[in-house]
């Protein structure tokens, strides 16, 4: 009978390619492990950054809405019975216009929010009284008590000052013109800026202050144009804003050499603005 067993040249073969084998598998592991991550990271990279995004799209393109300013075919100016706007601080702010064209932030103002009750319901208005003047609501709201949040917008189309309130009843500074049925708009002043720490925040001085929207934000960056199609920087010109919003991935990667071992994206939108430019004659 063969009593012949393994020797000990055999035995640290096999472990030899066991070795290499396992090291092999593990390299492997390893860098699909490391591909995985990596990808993990641009995939939410790019939903942090699209979900802020749109947000920001959707307050940019209804700027004005409210109709703050008006063009007057007549004059050729825009006039406006609110500009300028101030909000008391700390620290006090002024908005002499409803869109700040500046490069790398923006300023928009514009009614934001619709109102509606505790269980979701649209707030309108049910009656008027030009005499004082003075708008009768469905509901009962609070939204435009305080010393920030008096800028009040009838079914969009017309924008006031709210002097007072007693229950339902709002006081206006002026006059509207047929609000009775229409829905009503709290009117907002929203910056969106990029700060130090490469967090894109949105402050709203009549609200919540410098919201965290999207981490690893390197930079966002606005061009404004006008109906024709030129750059711009003339607030009551501009008809479209073009936003270029770049991010980077949170970590970097080692197997990427460029930019820092950072992965990044780019998104590049051209905003509409609806509410500016010469459409805006009145109703």
């Amino acid at each position: 009978m063969n009593q012949r067993g393994v020797t000990l040249i055999e035995l640290l073969l096999a472990l030899a390619i066991s070795a290499i084998l396992i090291a092999g598998i593990y390299r492997t592991f390893i860098s699909t492990q490391r591909s995985y991550m990596v990808q993990d990271q641009v995939v939410e990279m790019q939903q942090n950054m699209r979900v802020a995004i749109n947000r920001m799209m959707r307050e940019i393109r209804m700027v004005n809405f409210g109709r703050i300013i008006n063009f007057n075919p007549a004059t050729g100016t825009f006039v406006s019975n609110l500009l300028p706007i101030h909000i008391p601080g700390p620290p006090p702010q002024t908005f002499p216009t409803v869109l700040t064209t500046n490069p790398d932030d923006i300023t928009i103002l514009g009614g934001f929010e619709q109102i509606k009750t505790a269980t979701g319901n649209p707030i309108t208005v049910v009656s008027f009284d030009p005499t004082i003047p003075s708008i009768t609501l469905s509901h009962t709201t609070d939204e435009f008590d305080g010393a920030n949040s008096r800028l009040l917008s009838i079914g969009g189309d017309e924008s006031f000052i709210v002097q007072n309130r007693v229950g339902n009843t709002l006081t206006l500074d002026r006059v509207p013109t047929n609000p009775v049925g229409h829905f009503i708009f709290k009117i907002h002043a929203v910056r969106y800026y990029v700060d130090a720490n490469q967090i894109l925040r949105r402050d709203a001085f009549t609200g919540a202050r410098n919201q965290p929207m999207a981490e690893n934000i390197e930079s966002i960056q606005f061009q404004y144009f006008t109906a024709n199609g030129f750059q711009t920087l003339i607030p009551n010109s501009t008809t479209a804003v073009q936003v270029t919003v770049t991010a980077r991935t949170k970590d970097p990667d080692p197997s990427y050499s460029e930019e820092g071992g950072f992965r990044r994206r780019q998104i590049v939108s051209m905003i509409q603005l609806r509410n500016m430019g010469h459409s805006m004659e009145g109703p």
